[in-house]
């Protein structure tokens, strides 16, 4: 739930915006979101490229989104506007610069070797999309290519479309993917985000797949409208239930040590070593979003 290189920082909610649209820009300013993607890529018509540049980095100079994560996703490697896009974005400093389609530990190099050549402040870490077969079968490589690179997250569009499958309830399409990018990033210890759920009108839809994600082990999801960011939130966030429970574990754990015990048991369970790290992070986890109020 955290990357080897900084505290843990919440990334339940994860928000595409165009950033060629400056009415969107100004209301993610007042949304309980925990990070913004400023969109350069796929949200932007070729016409609208620069001034979608201009105002996304304005955004990250502003200092007006608060305790909001910023990250500007450029234009893919190859792509007409991507160098000028990655130089623009490091200059401007984000906490992250998303990039689409990294398909190598060679691409991932060669991305932060660029960043440092632009000046990116050492703050500003990069976040590779997982977007292909290649990535997925590659992605423990491109997770530990830099200690610049802080996160995956899926392009489960863009995957659908290169294996070819069809989408149902459940994704068993890209179930083997989905796992394989977690195993890589927590192999790593970096951060991983799941993908989009694109009917924005089908919220029991949407909750189902949220909630598949967090039970594989994903830190956040990324959205698409801004009235899927507080059911992400609430189903991202340890309920009162498991803070309740994670703090019951600890105190059972720490009896038994001044007991002499290495083992404690906690309503008949075996409580050990683990499930008190496991405990210990569902408390971080909550402090950490109780803080961002």
């Amino acid at each position: 739930m955290t990357d080897n290189h900084t505290a843990y920082r919440p990334r339940r909610s994860v928000l595409y915006m165009p950033s060629s649209n400056e009415r969107a820009l100004e209301k993610a300013k007042t949304l309980p979101v925990d990070a913004l993607i400023l969109d350069l890529e796929d949200a932007v018509a070729p016409d609208a490229k620069d001034i979608a540049r201009e105002n996304a980095c304005a955004a990250v100079r502003s200092g007006a989104y608060g305790r909001r994560e910023l990250t500007i996703r450029v234009n893919g490697l190859g792509s007409q506007w991507h160098d000028a896009d990655l130089a623009a974005a490091a200059a401007a400093g984000p906490d992250a610069i998303v990039v689409p389609k990294v398909g190598s530990a060679e691409e991932v190099r060669s991305l932060v070797e660029a960043m440092e050549a632009a000046g990116a402040p050492a703050h500003t870490r990069l976040w590779a999309m997982v977007e292909t077969p290649a990535a997925v079968l590659h992605a423990e490589e491109i997770a530990l290519a830099s200690d610049r690179l802080a996160c995956l997250v899926l392009g489960t569009n863009d995957l659908y479309k290169e294996l070819g499958a069809t989408f149902v309830p459940g994704r068993a399409a890209v179930q083997t993917a989905l796992q394989l990018v977690l195993l890589a990033a927590r192999a790593a210890g970096v951060a991983v985000v799941d993908g989009v759920y694109n009917d924005v009108k089908d919220a029991e839809g949407f909750l189902a797949e949220a909630r598949q994600g967090r039970e594989m082990g994903f830190d956040g999801k990324t959205l698409i409208h801004p009235g899927q960011v507080g059911p992400c939130n609430d189903v991202f966030a340890p309920g009162a239930d498991e803070v309740e429970q994670a703090r019951a574990v600890i105190a059972a754990f720490e009896t038994a040590q001044a007991q002499g015990r290495g083992v404690a048991t906690l309503n008949g369970r075996l409580i050990e070593n683990l499930h008190v790290d496991t405990a210990r992070k569902v408390l971080a986890t909550a402090e950490a979003i109780a803080a961002l109020s």
